[in-house]
């Protein structure tokens, strides 16, 4: 069969990866890929944040399956063009999409479906802000109410603070389009999840859960990122609480969003926080996390065409999804400067030899071709990742090979699982 992957991230290349270890697949793509991509895919060029655009490469592959890797040609609505052209797809409708388009419309989903989230207020002027931040103890979260490339939420120490973040997001300075609304939300105290399930539309199959790293510096400080690492261990949600999870959080947005009228098909990404209250959802993503998508998939022992396949069949019930134990860790290295600006541009070297390293792959985020050589192309660049029997030893391996890359300016976390760490025994 001929698949079609969409995007040039970090989560495109581990969905190349692993697709291309299926014996289902005669052809695969990517577009418009990235530099190490093109070593897995036929590497096409398209525009993403045009619908024409993605259509005309649709007809020009007539891909058996595709898998939409970012959020952007979601919420534009590409799943409803391929199926209406009878392209299969593995992906959420534009109507459905909106659980991570607009972070106002999951908020009030969640409430109506009783589902366990932040105490929140939705403001369209500095005016609602001021009113709805006298209910509130500092800190407060402030989000932009549409998509912001992960950094669309701030944590302010105090309502003064609140109130210029909110100035400046509706300003259109900060996040553009994406701050014309802001949600106000209580601070969660405990630790992150990234709870990721697929849906046939009526039924969904947990993924292995795993934990993302925000902020830019060591100890979880600085701004908040797209993401600089993450890992998955066999501990990180016992069987217990991984069911809860399903049955009380995954399985009612899907069977809400059905009964809604907007049938959820594809990836479920749930991001958590685990109080002690309880698990209560932070934020929705209607497709694979970046970089939770790297070591979930480094551990994914069984076909993901099966899986993916599946979904957009509706015969999810009748495919197993099949782990390796042990854990996997990545490692994010990106371009000085990131998440503000950075310079594109420049060679990277060491890639053969971190490669090199036992259950370690690297995996590209942002990078280009040209002339045989690799050069960054992004903030974040690469995602070094590794599988292994223990946490300790996957993040020993991933930075093992880090030490390999080089690039003027690279910058990566040193501390990814240092809450799992403080936990081990």
């Amino acid at each position: 069969m001929k698949v079609l992957v969409l995007g040039s991230g970090g989560r495109e290349h581990a969905l190349v990866w692993k697709l291309r270890q299926s014996a289902r697949i005669a052809k695969l793509y990517c577009a418009p890929g990235n530099g190490g991509i093109a070593e897995d895919a036929e590497c096409l060029p398209v525009d993403l944040k045009n619908l024409d655009s993605m259509v005309a490469l649709g007809m020009q592959v007539q891909p058996d399956l595709t898998v939409v890797g970012p959020e952007l040609p979601l919420t534009l609505g590409v799943v409803d063009e391929f199926t209406r052209r009878g392209w299969p797809v593995f992906g959420p409708t534009k109507a459905a999409a909106q659980l991570e388009a607009s972070k106002s419309f999951a908020k009030e989903f969640l409430q109506r479906h009783r589902i366990p989230t932040a105490a929140y207020a939705i403001c369209d002027s500095m005016e609602e802000v001021r009113e709805a931040l006298a209910l509130f103890h500092a800190p407060v979260v402030v989000k932009a109410d549409g998509l912001a490339a992960g950094k669309g939420v701030v944590i302010a120490a105090s309502k003064e603070e609140a109130a210029s973040v909110a100035a400046e997001m509706f300003s259109g300075k900060m996040v553009g389009e994406a701050g014309t609304r802001v949600v106000l939300e209580e601070c969660l105290k405990g630790d992150e999840l990234s709870f990721l399930v697929l849906s046939d539309g009526e039924r969904v199959a947990p993924l292995v859960a795993a934990q993302d790293h925000k902020r830019v510096g060591d100890g979880d400080t600085g701004p908040n990122t797209g993401g600089m690492g993450a890992y998955s261990t066999v501990d990180i949600v016992d069987d217990k609480m991984r069911d809860w999870l399903v049955n009380h959080i995954a399985k009612p947005v899907v069977e809400g969003m059905k009964a809604e009228g907007a049938e959820y098909k594809g990836v479920l990404y749930c991001g958590l926080m685990m109080t002690a209250r309880g698990p209560m959802v932070l934020e929705f993503n209607c497709r694979f996390g970046d970089p939770e998508t790297q070591p979930i998939l480094m551990r994914l022992e069984s076909d993901l065409v099966d899986a993916l396949d599946a979904c957009v069949e509706g015969t999810l019930a009748e495919t197993e999804l099949r782990w390796r134990p042990g854990a996997s860790a990545c490692v994010v290295a990106s371009s000085a400067g990131y998440p503000g600006s950075y310079k594109t541009g420049l060679p990277i070297a060491g890639l053969d030899a971190a490669a090199k390293v036992d259950g370690v792959v690297v995996f590209h985020s942002g990078s280009s071709q040209a002339n045989g050589q690799i050069l960054t192309g992004g903030g974040r660049v690469l995602g070094v990742t590794a599988a292994a029997p223990s946490l300790e030893e996957a993040l020993t391996r991933a930075y093992q090979a880090m030490a390999e890359i080089h690039f003027d300016g690279i910058y990566f976390r040193r501390d990814i699982g240092h809450r799992a760490l403080r936990r081990t025994p």
